[in-house]
């Protein structure tokens, strides 16, 4: 099972990556911005979602919002 970013590179743990798209984050004060750098991320079981920790929350991505950095 391959997990694939938005332009269809194989992402794998502890990868780093940008955002794509401006993107509200439920129960998040604030909005992850475009290009914003996420480090360390960290597959689940499905392919299309990774794991990520921004500030002291973990938080799940789609990868159609991400690109590898």
């Amino acid at each position: 099972m391959e997990t694939k970013d938005s332009n269809g590179n194989i992402l794998e743990d502890g990868d780093n990556v940008h955002v794509t798209k401006d993107l509200k984050v439920k129960g998040m004060s604030k909005t992850l911005k475009r290009g914003i750098l996420i480090k360390n991320i960290r597959l689940t079981n499905s392919p299309q979602e990774v794991e990520c920790r921004i500030g002291k929350s973990h938080i799940v991505l789609k990868t159609q919002f991400i690109k590898k950095a």
